[in-house]
């Protein structure tokens, strides 16, 4: 499971007891989390809650990052890569499944990369927003508003699929299968 999310220290704390959640959840169901490897934030969280449940965890991260110490020392599976982009494209290629946390314009922009590559063909996991507090509310109407404006076809909403808590994060994984939608040309 590649998990999106922020590295954000100063925000709510139902946000990280989420992430938290969700990584014991994910830890519990025999998934292995792959993220962006951060310490702190929303990466920490669902990190700490995959550990402390005995689960595993693969870091993703790039080499800039790892020389300014910004690579969380408890994890014992590090993937150091050259550049964002690689690391992105590692994560995709690594995960069964996509889940976007809430986050600043890394995480929307990682989020966003994904559901073209999947509008595109290139990615074929299913991918799951995790809509905490009503954090994407915004996005999802954003995204509600270019299918109605024709942007993107009606069969485009099913790019993803949306979850409030850790544990309808899960219910969706347990019923994980194929969806068909148009392409985009």
């Amino acid at each position: 499971m590649c998990v999106f999310c922020a590295s954000s220290a100063s925000i709510d704390e139902q946000y990280l007891s989420a992430a938290r959640e969700l990584g014991g959840m994910l830890a519990c169901g025999g998934w292995r989390c792959v993220n962006g490897g951060g310490a702190v934030g929303l990466m920490g969280a669902v990190t700490d809650g995959a550990l402390d449940a005995g689960g595993e965890v693969t870091g993703v991260i790039p080499k800039f990052m790892v020389d300014n110490g910004w690579c969380y020392d408890r994890l014992e599976d590090v993937v150091v890569t050259a550049d964002m982009h690689q690391r992105k494209q590692m994560m995709s290629e690594m995960a069964d499944a996509v889940v976007a946390l809430p986050g600043g314009v890394g995480t929307l922009e990682e989020l966003l990369e994904t559901l073209t590559w999947r509008q595109l063909g290139l990615v074929k996991v299913p991918v799951i927003i995790m809509n905490t507090l009503g954090y994407y509310d915004s996005l999802l109407a954003m995204m509600r508003h270019a299918i109605d404006e024709g942007f993107m076809k009606p069969s485009h909403e099913h790019l993803w699929q949306v979850a409030v808590t850790p544990g309808e994060v899960m219910s969706l994984l347990d019923d994980i299968h194929p969806v068909e939608f148009e392409s985009k040309y």
